[in-house]
């Protein structure tokens, strides 16, 4: 059974920062794309940033320069530094795991709310 538990949200002034986790089980850490998305209400959940294997990051322009996503493959975790929030980061934060072409899976997903 795959899960994906993430942890580490929570409620934030602007300009604070908070670092998210997702531990992994049940998958093959490595053969995944690990990613991280957001979701307000009404909107279409959002990639936030994602990392490959090999430690290759992709980063949405709203967060670039912000964010730092990386990964512990021997850990099964991945990890989203956020720095300088702003209250349009708030959301629920949601982990993927992505083999692609083949199969993802999501976590519960985790609340970030930055007050301002």
């Amino acid at each position: 059974q795959v899960q994906l538990v993430e942890s580490g949200g929570g409620l934030v002034q602007a300009g604070g920062s908070l670092r998210l986790s997702c531990v992994a089980s049940g998958i093959i850490f490595n053969e995944y794309i690990m990613g991280w998305y957001r979701q307000t209400p009404g909107l279409q959940r959002e990639l936030v940033a994602e990392v490959a294997s090999d430690g290759f990051a992709n980063y949405a322009d709203a967060v670039k320069g912000r964010s730092t996503i990386s990964r512990d493959n021997a850990k099964n975790t991945v990890l989203l530094q956020m720095n300088s929030l702003k209250p349009e980061d708030t959301a629920v934060y949601f982990c993927r795991a992505e083999k692609p072409g083949v199969e993802n899976h999501w976590g519960q997903g985790t609340q970030v709310t930055v007050f301002s």
